[in-house]
């Protein structure tokens, strides 16, 4: 069964998800929250919560928690390379691409931080366009601009 809670933030209300004791969603925006979640802060959750509340107070510079997002094994690996990226730093798509690999793999890199389901937790904020410019963040470009200003 999987076990949502909310926390106020200055971003917003933000929905974090549980299932097994791993963090598997968050929601910035209420309306994508699927039904069979049931409202209950568990101790991974209320951890998840603290954890957020301390990064967006800028106390916190990473995150100590269990993860465990759904999806394929491109998006596992491109997700696991986001973790990788420091804190207070940005990537372009490319960049990415050649961490793993797959250096022609920009758009595909694009196509799976869009699915990232963890916002915040694993940090597709941090990816960049090629110029430096901001682009797609799926709680807004206000909020990954406030993000990645947060962590300088």
């Amino acid at each position: 069964m999987k076990n949502i809670f909310f926390y106020q933030t200055n971003i917003g209300e933000i929905g974090i998800v549980e299932n097994k004791d791993a963090i598997t969603n968050l929601f910035i925006k209420r309306e994508r929250i699927p039904q069979e979640v049931v409202v209950k802060e568990t101790v991974v959750l209320k951890e998840a919560g603290k954890q957020l509340m301390d990064y967006i107070a800028g106390k916190r510079k990473c995150f100590e928690l269990p993860l465990a997002p759904e999806g394929t094994e491109f998006q596992q690996i491109v997700w696991k390379a986001l973790q990788e990226i420091p804190c207070g730093e940005t990537r372009s798509y490319g960049d990415i691409a050649r961490s793993i690999g797959q250096p022609k793999a920009s758009r595909a890199i694009g196509m799976a931080n869009n699915k990232n389901p963890i916002l915040i937790f694993i940090p597709c904020h941090r990816v960049v366009g090629a110029n430096g410019k901001l682009v797609g963040y799926a709680a807004g470009l206000q909020v990954k601009q406030y993000l990645l200003k947060l962590e300088k």
